[in-house]
């Protein structure tokens, strides 16, 4: 494990995805995931603590859709730590940072904004718009 100066940031004066880079990502990566785990652990225990027997009809429907909200949310966050591990395996394959359509690198600022980007963003525009079309037919 490599590691990192107090403050490293990537810059693109250095290296594409030298080891100082790819273990940058990685911790983001790894703290993000950390972070959605907690959270997820949070909504478990009040899910178990709090009944939702709620006496009054309209406090349960209450309760019951801020559950569904809650629990759609956990399920994105769900999917969301698949595309982190999926970005950590390819930190681990040597192809984490390019995209995998075209092949080139994707910009470091797309990489702090979207971590888990896998297409640089004229590839993601050219699949989206590709997308609308056959959803429009």
């Amino acid at each position: 494990m490599t590691s990192l100066p107090d403050g490293y940031r990537p810059s693109p004066d250095e290296e594409f995805m030298n080891p100082l880079q790819l273990e940058y990502f990685r911790r983001r990566l790894l703290d993000w995931k950390k972070e959605i785990l907690a959270e997820a652990e949070g909504t478990l225990a009040v899910l178990q603590n709090e009944p939702l027997r709620e006496p009054d009809m309209n406090d349960r429907a209450s309760s019951e859709t801020d559950w569904s909200i809650e629990l759609r949310t956990r399920d994105r966050q769900r999917k969301l730590i698949s595309k982190i591990d999926a970005a950590l395996r390819r930190i681990d394959e040597g192809e984490y940072g390019y995209c995998e359509v075209t092949g080139e690198p994707i910009s470091l600022g797309r990489l702090e904004a979207r971590p888990i980007a896998t297409m640089t963003l004229e590839a993601q525009e050219r699949h989206e718009r590709q997308e609308k079309v056959s959803r429009d037919d």
